[in-house]
């Protein structure tokens, strides 16, 4: 961890107050290129917008994933006051960010939250239909 990742997780923490301030969850992340600067920022906006998506790291992965090349894209870091969740490390994968640094872990957060308060996962059934269901798929990664 360089002083350089320390400043700019300082900033996402800030972004994260400033979430937590506006009645939000307390998240914040930013987008930094190569050289350091700032490319984007944001903080979680997920009750004021009304929005379960409204994470932070999703936002800056969507807007990486618009307004950045890949090669730029792969060369930035994101950095953020936690460990993003299953959505967020999924759209970050996708858009081809370069790398995560984050301030506070997903099990550190868990401590810091009340008892019973985890997301549990939605009963799933499958894999089901698989020759009906490949039809539309088979040949499409080619």
């Amino acid at each position: 961890m360089t002083h350089q990742d320390e400043e700019l997780l300082r900033r996402a923490i800030e972004l994260a107050a400033r979430a937590r301030a506006g009645g939000n969850p307390p998240f914040g992340s930013l987008l930094a290129g190569p050289d350091g600067a700032i490319l984007a920022e944001e903080h979680n906006t997920s009750i004021t917008d009304r929005d379960i998506t409204a994470h932070p790291e999703l936002k800056l992965a969507r807007w990486a994933a618009r307004e950045l090349d890949p090669a730029t894209a792969a060369a930035t870091t994101m950095y953020t006051s936690c460990q993003p969740c299953g959505m967020c490390a999924g759209a970050i994968a996708r858009s081809g960010l370069g790398r995560v640094v984050y301030a506070l872990s997903g099990e550190q957060l868990d401590t810091l939250k009340p008892p019973g308060s985890a997301f549990t996962d939605a009963p799933a059934e499958g894999p089901a239909l698989f020759d009906e269901a490949r039809v539309p798929v088979e040949g499409y990664y080619l």
